[in-house]
């Protein structure tokens, strides 16, 4: 079984890229549903990110998402804090995920799509990284059109993120997704096979 890291800017196309893998049969870990999930009344982080942050990011009992990025996406120290909270319990769950899959071992390749890929140091759990990119007026027009957010926000938390250039520089594949869909299906067919020939070496 081969394990794959797919990252990218806010906007760039992860989630659509995974998608695309998803339905040429990989298993897809998506870390931003475990970063939610943990960060709920019942899990693992919600105590220790309240304690943090303060009860100003609630909303109804539960941490408020918008509130909570207003503070951290003005504030790198601060963002630093939630990474720290976040990052350690979120890598713990993938690595338990990916060895459930390895023993029911339904899957010839798992793909774990991380925006904080290198950042969160899952980058050295994987065997491939992949980064998905696009360009910047795309990133934008991508996070309002989808999220929803401002175009202010948008650029407040690509500002906030590592730089696409050293991420691409990090990375093992590049897929571009600054064109059509079908060119980045393209892309991913290429690169599905490829993987389906490592794994049989």
């Amino acid at each position: 079984m081969l394990t794959v890291g797919i990252t990218g800017g806010l906007g760039t196309g992860k989630s659509t890229v995974a998608s695309m893998f998803k339905k040429l049969g990989a298993k897809v870990i998506d870390a931003d549903r475990i970063a939610y999930d943990v960060a709920q009344p019942q899990g693992t982080c919600f105590k220790p990110v309240v304690k943090k942050f303060g009860t100003k990011i609630l909303s109804d009992g539960k941490i408020d998402r918008k509130k909570l990025a207003a503070i951290v996406f003005s504030d790198r120290k601060k963002l630093k804090q939630l990474e720290r909270i976040i990052h350690p319990v979120v890598r713990k769950k993938i690595q338990q995920e990916v060895k459930l899959e390895e023993r029911r071992g339904e899957y010839k390749v798992i793909v774990i799509e991380v925006p904080l890929l290198f950042e969160s140091g899952i980058n050295r759990d994987v065997d491939f990284t992949v980064v998905v990119k696009s360009k910047l007026s795309q990133q934008i027009a991508r996070a309002v059109k989808h999220i929803p957010m401002t175009t202010e926000e948008a650029r407040r938390r690509i500002k906030n993120q590592m730089p696409l250039k050293d991420k691409i520089r990090l990375a093992d594949i590049i897929i571009d997704n600054s064109e059509n869909k079908q060119k980045t299906k393209k892309q991913v067919g290429r690169l599905w096979q490829k993987l389906l020939i490592k794994r049989k070496i």
